[in-house]
């Protein structure tokens, strides 16, 4: 099974749980030229009338400024790895039992498929774990 494993900064931004925040950020990333490939927002469950959003990847110096001005930072604590293959039933329950017989516990994963192709992002909380997901996933 060929795939495309890496690791990706997560950016986060806490935005105002209202109509029309999340579009706001997400227009100012793009207008400074982001081609973002995740997208994942919700409601802060610890802090009503605030959301929480998540995108990857930004890259250079333009995205980066538009990002810090609405108030992204790249994350610390949630460490992902980038997964990208050709789709077949059951894959992420193999991709997920291959890092679960390391032991490597997940703080989160995501996972769409679109025209035979699936991308899953897989969320540990250290980069030591990151680093164990991708070697185990780049093998085949």
């Amino acid at each position: 099974m060929e795939l495309l494993v890496e690791h990706v900064d997560v950016w986060a931004a806490t935005i105002p749980d209202k109509p029309g925040a999340l579009s706001e950020v997400l227009g100012h990333l793009c207008d400074a030229g982001a081609n973002l490939q995740s997208i994942i927002s919700r409601r802060a469950p610890d802090a009503p009338g605030d959301a929480v959003v998540f995108v990857t990847p930004l890259a250079g110096d333009a995205e980066i400024a538009a990002a810090a001005h609405v108030g992204f930072n790249v994350t610390h604590t949630l460490h992902s790895v980038r997964v990208l293959g050709r789709d077949r039933p059951g894959i992420a329950a193999d991709l997920l039992a291959r890092v679960a017989d390391w032991g490597i516990n997940l703080r989160g994963f995501s996972a769409s498929t679109v025209g035979g192709q699936f991308v899953a992002y897989v969320a540990v909380d250290s980069k030591h774990d990151a680093e164990r997901v991708e070697e185990i996933l780049k093998r085949n």
